[in-house]
C-alpha cells in the first residue's frame, strides 16, 4: 500500500503568470489548503476538509495559519564553485573575476574540493527552502559530477554544466574548442536525463571563449537540442565594450552566439541588463528566456535590470541569487532585492509575482515549468512551508497585516533562513 503525506495549512498557488496577468487572477492562497503527497509527487491539491475525508490514511503534517505552504524555490543561475568567496568585496565585474573567481574555481581542480564545495552549496540552499539550482561548474569535468552526484544523493532536481573557456583565462582554467565540445558530450551521455538532471552546454561568455569554441558549442546543442544552454549576457557596460573589441563584425553582444548557433528557445540567458532593442526582439522571437539576478546586479555595480521591458516582450523570466558575485543563498533575499530594483525602475513588484518568480517563473525559464515551481497534481513534490512570524520583527509586522499576501511580504522583505519551516525534496522532508 502506498504511504500518502497530507500537508495542511495556507498554501500558495498560481493560475496564470502574475507578470502577464494582474495577480488577483493569477495567484491565490488557500488558508485552508493542502497537499497531497505520494512517491515523491503531487497527488492533489485542494482544502483541507475535503482531502482528509477523502485520505483517512494519510500521514497528516499540520502547519498553523503563520505558515504558507509554497514550491520549492528554484534557483535560476547560480556559480556553485563561489560559494566560499560570496561576499568578497568591491570590484567591477572582470576584476572580480580575476580577483576572487579564477583563483578559486582553479581550485577546484582537486576532484575531494570540488566535492566538499558541492555538499556545501546544496545544504546552503536547502537551508534556505531552495530545491532546485541551474549552476555552472568549472572547466573540469569532475566538478560537473560533484555536482549531480550531490543533487542525486539528495534526490534533488538540478540544471548544471561545465564551464567552457579557451581564452582571457588564466593557465589551469583554459579548455580548448576541442576538449569542450568532447568533455561536454560525455557529461551529456553521462548525466542528462539520468534521475532528476538536466545538462546544460555552458560557454562562460564570449570574452572566454573564442568563436571556434563558440561554434562547437553550437554545433554540439545542435547535436543535443534537448539540452539547455546557458551563458550569460550584457551583465556590464565594460564587458560589452569588450565584446565589441573582439567582435567588431558582431551587430551587437547576442549576436556573438547567435553568430555560432547559440541562440534558441532552450537558451537561457544571465544578467540581460544592457540591451539593444534587436537584441530583445531576437530573444522574443527565439523563445530564449533570461535570468534577472538582482543582489549580483547590484553588489557588483551592474546596473538596473528592466523588468517591464522583458515582461512587455513576452520574454520568460527567471530570478537567481547568482552565487557568488550575488551576496546571499536566499531567495528571499533576492525577491527583497528585486522588488528594491523595481521600486528603481517605477514598477514595484507585488509579493505574488515575486514568489512566482521565484518558483514558477525561474521554473519555465528552465523548461521546467511541468515539474517544479507549482503546486498542483503532477507535480514533483519540492515544497517550502514559509513560517511568516519567523523573527520578533517580523511577527510584529505580520500582526498587523490586513490578508496573507502582506504577511508574505514582509518575510520577503525581511526574512532568511530562520523563515524556511519545513523543506520536503521528492516528497520526503530534508528540514
Amino acid at each position: 500500500m502506498t504511504n500518502h503525506t497530507l500537508l495542511t495549512g495556507p498554501t500558495l498557488l498560481f493560475e496564470a503568470n502574475p507578470l502577464q496577468t494582474p495577480w488577483q487572477a493569477a495567484a491565490r492562497i488557500d488558508t485552508d489548503g493542502a497537499v497531497l503527497i505520494a512517491q515523491g509527487r503531487i497527488l492533489d491539491v485542494g482544502s483541507a476538509p475535503t482531502l482528509l475525508k477523502k485520505h483517512p490514511q494519510a500521514q497528516v503534517t499540520r502547519y498553523g495559519a503563520d505558515r504558507l505552504i509554497c514550491p520549492g524555490f528554484v534557483d535560476a543561475h547560480v556559480h556553485y564553485p563561489q560559494t566560499a568567496i560570496i561576499a568578497s568585496w568591491g570590484k567591477r565585474l572582470i576584476d572580480w573575476l580575476n580577483s576572487y573567481t579564477f583563483p578559486e574555481e582553479m581550485r577546484l581542480s582537486d576532484p575531494a574540493y570540488a566535492q566538499t564545495i558541492a555538499e556545501r552549496y546544496l545544504d546552503l540552499t536547502l537551508a534556505h527552502g531552495t530545491t532546485t539550482v541551474a549552476s555552472y561548474c568549472t572547466i573540469h569535468p569532475h566538478s560537473v559530477d560533484a555536482l549531480f552526484t550531490a543533487a542525486q544523493h539528495r534526490k534533488q532536481r538540478i540544471v548544471a554544466g561545465k564551464t567552457c573557456m579557451d581564452r582571457n583565462a588564466p593557465d589551469g582554467l583554459r579548455d580548448t574548442a576541442q576538449s569542450a565540445y568532447d568533455d561536454s558530450k560525455t557529461l551529456i551521455e553521462r548525466w542528462h536525463g539520468r534521475g532528476r538532471a538536466t545538462y546544460a552546454i555552458t560557454p562562460r561568455f564570449t570574452p572566454t571563449s573564442t568563436a571556434d569554441q563558440l561554434a562547437a558549442l553550437g554545433a554540439l546543442w545542435a547535436e543535443h537540442p534537448e539540452c539547455l544552454m546557458q551563458t550569460h549576457l550584457s551583465e556590464q557596460t565594460d564587458e560589452i565594450a569588450w565584446v565589441r573589441e573582439l567582435h567588431p563584425e558582431a551587430r551587437d553582444y547576442l549576436d556573438t552566439y547567435e553568430a555560432h548557433g547559440l541562440l534558441g528557445e532552450r537558451a537561457v540567458f544571465g544578467h540581460v541588463i544592457h540591451m539593444e532593442p534587436r537584441e530583445i526582439d531576437r530573444l522574443k522571437e527565439t523563445g530564449a528566456s533570461v535570468v534577472h539576478c538582482p543582489t549580483s546586479n547590484t553588489f557588483i555595480g551592474s546596473g538596473l535590470f528592466d523588468m517591464a521591458r522583458m515582461t512587455a516582450a513576452g520574454i520568460k523570466v527567471g530570478l537567481a541569487t547568482d552565487t557568488g558575485g550575488g551576496s546571499s543563498f536566499s531567495m528571499l533575499r533576492t525577491m527583497a532585492a528585486a522588488y528594491e530594483i523595481g521600486q528603481l525602475r517605477g514598477t514595484p513588484l507585488h509579493a505574488a509575482q515575486l514568489i512566482w518568480l521565484a518558483t514558477a517563473g525561474s521554473a519555465q525559464s528552465l523548461h521546467l515549468g511541468a515539474q517544479v515551481g507549482t503546486l498542483a497534481a503532477g507535480y514533483e513534490a519540492d515544497i517550502c512551508v514559509l513560517n511568516l512570524a519567523s523573527t520578533p520583527a517580523i511577527a510584529q509586522r505580520s500582526e498587523q497585516a490586513t490578508d496573507m499576501w502582506e504577511s508574505l511580504f514582509a518575510t520577503i522583505m525581511m526574512g532568511d533562513d530562520r523563515a524556511i519551516a519545513d523543506v520536503w525534496v521528492s516528497g520526503q522532508r530534508v528540514r
